[in-house]
């Protein structure tokens, strides 16, 4: 169980460090996430154990957010003074992100699947016909 705890915490530490000493435009956390990845491609005896681990995170992942929440209580004056244009500038970034998403969603399906549409996919029999 430690050394699965162990291995998150060093990925995500490994992937701060390239991030930081390479400048990379990727964030720490999603390097690390990569070679985590790559680590379990390689290893597959840390499977079982990481998700027990990774289960009991998501489990009690409420308890991950108790410091933002401290967070924003600090910020009371701020948040009395900006929290109406905080709010509005979440929701409309919300609603415009949920309508580009739509519209390039339709325009992939458009784009890329007139051709497969209708056609039923060949057998393996057939192949041979």
């Amino acid at each position: 169980m430690l050394s699965a705890i162990f291995l998150l915490l060093a990925c995500q530490l490994v992937g701060e460090a390239l991030h930081r000493i390479t400048g990379l435009a990727l964030p720490g956390s999603v390097i690390g996430m990569v070679l985590l990845l790559g680590w379990l491609a390689l290893v597959r005896r840390e499977r079982p154990t990481l998700g027990a681990v990774s289960g009991w995170l998501t489990a009690h992942l409420s308890i991950m957010f108790v410091p933002a929440a401290v967070g924003l209580m600090q910020e009371g004056p701020a948040l009395a003074r900006y929290g109406l244009g905080l709010a509005l500038a979440t929701g409309v970034s919300t609603v415009l992100t949920i309508v580009v998403t739509a519209l390039v969603f339709r325009w992939a399906l458009r784009r890329f699947t007139p051709d497969e549409v209708g056609k039923r996919p060949v057998q393996p029999a057939e192949r041979g016909a």
